[in-house]
């Protein structure tokens, strides 16, 4: 990690390994395609061979409730950030424009305010990400991920998971 400076302004800037990123997707059974940028890395994520859904659900959703009260990741659905980790996600969609049940688009910021602080107010730095990037995607494979709000994100799974995908 480096603090970059310029003025008045500060900002961390992480030095994300790719072999590490590569081991967290494979001790998971995750494949992706990783485009490493100055200022983000970008994961392009499938899980071959699931048969079920990516577990990102609708909060809103009345019959997602038991779900909902296991979640430890929550996306705002009108930024797409999940809260409380420099993460992005999107859906990725099939060619008729409807998003892929077991594909997801995750993008890590690199360069961060110096006040940035991941969950549990712990501060940011290579080694803590590795592991709550662990923990999200491990969610999506097991525990549920919420969507909460906003329209930028598609769930992928939850009551009426179908109708969504067309």
């Amino acid at each position: 990690m480096q603090v970059l400076q310029a003025g008045s302004h500060k900002l961390l800037y992480l030095e994300l390994e790719e072999e590490v990123i590569q081991e967290i997707l494979t001790q998971l059974g995750l494949e992706a395609r990783l485009s490493n940028d100055q200022r983000v890395l970008t994961l392009e994520l499938q899980a071959p061979g699931r048969q079920a859904p990516l577990l990102l659900f609708d909060a809103a959703d009345p019959g997602n409730l038991g779900w909902f009260s296991r979640c430890q990741f929550y996306v705002d659905g009108k930024t797409a950030t999940v809260l409380q980790t420099p993460i992005r996600i999107a859906n990725v969609n099939d060619g008729r424009g409807h998003p892929v049940p077991n594909a997801l688009r995750v993008q890590i910021a690199k360069e961060l305010p110096p006040n940035f602080r991941l969950p549990g107010k712990n501060p940011v730095n290579e080694q803590s990400l590795y592991g709550v990037l662990f923990n999200f995607l491990s969610a999506l494979l097991n525990t549920g991920v919420a969507v909460c709000g906003g329209s930028l994100v598609k769930p992928l799974a939850g009551r009426g998971d179908a109708d969504m995908r067309g």
